[in-house]
């Protein structure tokens, strides 16, 4: 269903944006034309937009190396040493971060945006125990936040978040060191630290890596939980289609540092426009229930382009069956639509496997006015 069209190109779909940039003033966060680069080198993400409305889940995916992580750090100021954002805005909540000090940033990281790092076990530091690594933020943000803060009151809040994320024994826990816990354990401690601040969005970088099948499902229903009891929106980097497909409303495939197809999960996975899109499908023997199994598994032939050797026009062109000379030139991001079941998204393709249609806007019917 499309709840809205702005400017020539962005669709807002059941609460994310996709399309060309174009701003969405009623999103929680709202990135456009978001471009990473090295300093004196190549771009490292170019042209990135989303959006992102309160209670909604948007998946990042994409195989390694595609963008995806230094997208969603770019959204806290955690890029790597030489790498800065370069073009583009990251409007949250009125504020673009790009335009923020360290010291402002320092402002947001926990307390309105929190980060669930895919590394439990480094993300944790093992010299001290979860109790210290849990009430240390927890005294600050509320001391911050103006809040008289007892001697007792962090510990007291940190056992309630350990139970929230599914930890029974929350006392031995807060006793722990890092290297005393499973690794679903430290991945539940790792989530309990980032809702220390109460914040407002979550960015989960592969948050089931390394993890086996039975703790993934769970911590997967954790997330989920957290998006209801709490009305968190979630950004989930991953790599995994089937994590996506479970927990996200909305995806945005990336490759080579684009986003090529978007929108809602079911339009996505279950009919894709991309012929990238495709690929990741048929190279996978099972994303989610409902959704296409393929007969045989298939591989991707050649490799992703390194950042320096991005062509002008469709970056996976090369890889490409149906990559014909139009292929060489830009490709804007397409709005498409469908009046079925699959809803809209957007598409980064000459030769889409479905056709594109322009989107009609959409405007409130008044009473006794014929639509």
């Amino acid at each position: 269903m499309v709840d809205g069209v702005t400017g020539t190109g962005g669709a807002t779909v059941s609460g994310v944006a996709v399309g060309e940039p174009t701003a969405d003033p009623g999103a929680l966060l709202d990135v456009r034309d978001l471009t990473v680069s090295v300093a004196g080198g190549p771009d490292l993400v170019t042209g990135v937009s989303f959006a992102v409305h309160e209670g909604t889940v948007l998946g990042l995916v994409g195989e390694s190396g595609c963008g995806k992580t230094m997208t969603a750090r770019a959204l806290l100021g955690l890029l790597p040493e030489g790498v800065a954002v370069t073009g583009g805005t990251i409007d949250f909540r009125g504020r673009d971060l790009t335009a923020l000090t360290e010291r402002e940033l320092r402002a947001v990281r926990g307390r309105e945006i929190a980060l669930i790092s895919q590394e439990p076990m480094v993300a944790l530091d093992p010299m001290f125990s979860v109790g210290y690594q849990l009430t240390q933020p927890i005294r600050r943000f509320r001391s911050a936040g103006g809040q008289r803060v007892g001697r007792a009151e962090p510990r007291r809040i940190a056992a309630e978040l350990l139970r929230q994320v599914g930890i029974v024994d929350a006392k031995r826990v807060l006793r722990s060191y890092p290297h005393q816990l499973s690794g679903g354990m430290a991945q539940r401690v790792c989530i309990a630290l980032a809702l220390t601040g109460s914040p407002k969005l979550l960015i989960a970088d592969e948050p089931t890596t390394a993890l086996d099948v039975t703790v993934q499902a769970e911590i997967l229903s954790l997330l989920r939980s957290l998006v209801r009891s709490r009305g968190l929106s979630v950004i989930i980097v991953s790599h995994d289609l089937g994590v996506i497909a479970d927990l996200a409303d909305e995806v945005a495939v990336m490759y080579a540092g684009q986003v090529v197809e978007s929108g809602t999960v079911e339009t996505v996975l279950g009919q894709p426009s991309h012929p990238y899109t495709a690929a990741l499908l048929g190279a996978n023997p099972h994303v989610a229930e409902g959704l296409p199994v393929p007969e045989r598994l298939a591989s991707i032939p050649g490799t992703v382009p390194a950042p320096a050797d991005w062509p002008a026009g469709c970056r996976f062109a090369g890889r490409c069956a149906l990559a014909t000379e139009a292929c060489a030139q830009p490709v804007p991001l397409t709005p498409m639509h469908s009046t079925g079941a699959h809803g809209t998204g957007a598409v980064r393709c000459v030769h889409p496997l479905r056709s594109p249609q322009p989107l009609r806007e959409t405007r409130p019917v008044e009473p006794g006015v014929p639509s």
